[in-house]
């Protein structure tokens, strides 16, 4: 029974590593729609409608209100990107992309490999930031 388990996470993950490129824009277009987000390889990611100004303000005061140390930021017309430090020494990162007037698209990730619990509590903090 314990193998059928492995082969059927092992096959879920493979499938997961191997549709990510066309699966997950739909995905994200999907769960914005209702207000969601999606969680892949690594990666939380999500749409709001709003400017990329107002995604980058909300974005650094959520780290800010996190106690998060900030490590850099760099903003042009059509992009943003933060890294800060967790306690632990992990990085955050948060790439803005504007899609439109007001729709911009957030990515999140924790550390190397990714952290879903905590990039839901910046999600989190960011949404009620907006």
């Amino acid at each position: 029974m314990k193998i059928k388990h492995l082969l059927l996470a092992s096959s879920l993950t493979l499938a997961a590593a191997l549709f990510t490129g066309c699966v997950a824009p739909l995905l994200v277009a999907g769960a914005a729609g209702a207000g969601g987000y999606a969680y892949t390889t690594g990666k939380l990611v999500f749409t709001e409608a709003v400017t990329l100004d107002n995604a980058f303000k909300a974005s650094e005061k959520a780290l800010k209100d996190l106690e998060l140390t900030p490590e850099g930021k760099q903003k042009d017309t059509v992009t943003a990107k933060m890294e800060a430090k967790t306690a632990k020494d992990q990085t955050v990162r948060i790439d803005l992309e504007k899609k439109g007037e007001k729709i911009t698209e957030i990515r999140i990730r924790v550390g190397v490999f990714g952290d879903e619990a905590y990039s839901r509590k910046i999600y989190e903090r960011i949404k009620a930031n907006l």
